[in-house]
């Protein structure tokens, strides 16, 4: 039997609309973050986004709450409301409230896939004539990471025709359009000083003034309807008629899923102008080059999106400057920012994946973009070769160096003000797993780079292997000091033994790797990013901004690494089925168990890396979810294995 959910201000729930807007809040009701919201949009997909409707209250008769709200100094409001008896997440947030007499009262709430539109309905469980429903909804057209203030500019007007309601709060912002079966009355309202307890934890501003045009009623004999929406995103039609028509679509769109974990995974999957993408989590974050050149292989390879990783491959593939693809874009239009070692390395790797999955399907692949692919692949080769940005060049030893003063590029990339808290100059050992898987993939290209890859193959098992602690050093050539090691234990070695399609390390090496990994760095939500027995290790993740970033890779565990640990733990043990179904059961299992956490039906982007392993960070994370899902459906997988060369050892390959 299935646990109930927790009914608490730290389990989240999230509804994403395919364009990079989404609604979001805890199953408490009350909101905890800036960025909880029944309707926010991307203007300028999937990024501009806005938050147009922050929240509501809603209560029967003359008072008796279904909201709550926190205010400032930390008073709840109202202080008793009805009790919320149960809530469910499928197949969208559901509350049931009970009210003193025992009537029960049901709110749900849906975004339908490709639409900026929320869906709520309440309805009288228990029926019961002369329940007169009242909601009254806050709004501000802001940015999503900003906050509101009361001000003498915001419009409360509202051009009421027939059954829907629109308002413009400010010049330049999206209008809002609502759609209902009850009667609006104008009656305007500020609700001053909102207290959002996750961002004042976090040392930022966490007040807020929302504003309330007026109030909707509804006598709930029927069904009480609100959609919200921007102006245009629903076809016309009465507020039951099209509710019953969107969630009737959503409800068999969402039961064609094989999971809830494929499921959630859809989520991240957005459109960028006219092809796709992948935000990289929920609810700050947008598109990154290296989250989802990661996130894809789980989220479209293993699922069997290959159309999807088709689009996101293509697009990105035109981005490729001096070898380098970008990592961020912070808005649609503004300048890419070109910091990170890895995120083209990724690409190679999800190119390499997607052109197997494709033969494996044998669906023809048009030559037009193995052309455009391969050109992608051999430009980072070839950029990285001759040496690009940020101090990347290709050294003498076939190696990879990377680094500055000042710039953080590899995915331990927290810093505070000047502060680099993981700088990692020289040549850290993810960075030459991947070049070295790089220099393997792109001999399907070119046979230029096959000395090269020999060569690094060799430096890498000579120089890497720490003796003394029988492990790999994290970073040689330290500052690109010839000769120096740091023998940090940290879990970026692993990947040279799983979580990518060649592993690079020699097999008795790569099995005590594992091992030590799985003793000092492992928990059952991720691995650690540090030791416990270091002096840096932080234990638990709070605190100021400061305070957090950083302890982000210094302790701090992090679920997407589980994918690589659970797939080098099985390839050192001969990945057999018994051995599959041993590490599902020892190390896949556990990580399912948090989907009843934090952000439901998703994994977090990070937890404390000490018990009780309290999620952290972002809620709903892309990495997080799709390492998840390529361990499900492909590392796993109960299967005859694929003869494929992937997986075979980089030297087996090179010879």
């Amino acid at each position: 039997m299935t646990a109930p959910l927790s009914i608490d201000e730290a389990t989240e729930w999230l509804e994403a609309d395919g364009l990079g807007g989404f609604a979001s809040g805890t199953t408490s009701g009350i909101r905890t973050r800036r960025y909880h919201a029944l309707l926010s949009t991307a203007t300028t997909p999937p990024t501009g986004r806005m938050v147009l409707v922050n929240g509501l209250d809603a209560w029967v008769g003359e008072g008796e709450f279904l909201s709550r709200q926190r205010y400032s100094p930390g008073v709840i409001a109202p202080e008793h409301s009805a009790v919320i008896d149960s809530f469910a997440a499928d197949p969208w947030p559901t509350w049931t409230y009970r009210l003193g007499d025992g009537t029960r009262i049901q709110q749900e709430l849906f975004v339908p896939r490709g639409s900026q539109v929320v869906a709520l309905r309440w309805r009288a469980v228990d029926r019961r004539s002369g329940l007169i429903l009242s909601v009254r909804p806050f709004l501000s057209g802001r940015d999503l990471h900003a906050l509101h203030r009361s001000n003498p500019s915001f419009r409360f007007d509202a051009e009421v025709n027939g059954p829907e309601v629109n308002w413009a709060p400010y010049p330049g912002v999206p209008r809002i359009a609502a759609l209902s079966n009850g009667v609006y009355q104008q009656e305007p309202q500020w609700y001053r000083n909102f207290l959002y307890a996750e961002e004042r934890a976090r040392g930022l501003d966490w007040e807020e003034d929302l504003a309330s045009p007026g109030i909707f009623r509804w006598d709930l004999e029927h069904d009480a309807i609100l959609i919200l929406s921007v102006p245009g995103a629903l076809p016309r039609g009465t507020a039951t008629g099209t509710f019953a028509s969107l969630s009737q679509t959503e409800r068999g769109r969402r039961a064609r899923f094989g999971s809830p974990l494929e499921r959630a995974g859809d989520a991240y999957l957005v459109r960028r102008g006219s092809g796709r993408t992948i935000v990289a989590g929920y609810p700050w974050f947008t598109d990154w080059g290296r989250d989802t050149f990661i996130s894809l292989r789980g989220l479209c390879i293993a699922t069997g999106r290959l159309a999807q990783a088709r689009s996101i491959l293509l697009q990105w593939a035109g981005l490729v400057s001096d070898g380098m693809l970008p990592n961020r874009f912070v808005d649609q239009g503004d300048a890419p920012e070109f910091n990170s070692v890895d995120a083209s390395l990724w690409y190679v790797i999800a190119v390499h994946e997607y052109l197997r999955a494709v033969e494996a399907s044998r669906r023809p692949l048009a030559t037009a973009d193995r052309i455009v692919l391969g050109d992608a692949v051999t430009a980072i080769v070839a950029g990285y070769s001759r040496g690009t940005r940020f101090g990347i060049h290709l050294d003498s030893d076939g190696l990879l160096a990377a680094g500055q003063s000042g710039v953080q590029l590899t995915w331990m990339d927290a810093k505070v003000g000047d502060w680099v808290v993981t700088p990692r100059i020289g040549k850290p050992v993810e960075i030459q797993a991947l070049w070295l898987n790089a220099l393997l993939i792109v001999g399907q290209f070119t046979t230029e780079y096959r000395e090269v890859l020999e060569r690094g193959l060799q430096s890498f098992n000579e120089r890497f292997w720490y003796p003394d602690g029988g492990y790999l050093y994290d970073v040689i050539d330290v500052d690109h000091q010839p000769g120096t090691g740091d023998a940090t234990l940290r879990p970026n070695q692993i990947l040279a033994a799983g979580g990518l399609p060649y592993p690079v390390l020699d097999e008795p090496l790569a099995r005590r790797v594992v091992e030590t990994v799985e003793s000092q760095l492992w928990t059952p939500l991720g691995l650690r990013t540090l030791a416990p027995d270091d002096a840096r290790y932080v234990a638990h993740y709070e605190g100021d901004v400061r305070s957090r970033d950083g302890s982000y890779h210094q302790g701090t565990a992090w679920p997407w690494l589980i994918g690589p640990f659970i797939e080098a733990w099985v390839r050192v043990r001969g990945n057999t089925p018994s051995v599959r179904r041993e590490a599902r059961k020892r190390f896949f299992d556990p990580l399912l168990r948090h989907l009843d956490h934090g952000g439901l039906g998703h994994i977090s982007e990070i937890t404390d890396a000490d018990s009780p392993h309290t999620p952290r960070g972002c809620p709903f994370q892309a990495w997080s979810v799709g390492e998840a899902l390529r361990l499900d459906l492909s590392v796993l997988a109960i299967r005859r294995r694929s003869r494929s060369a992937s997986g075979r050892s980089a030297h087996a390959l090179a010879r």
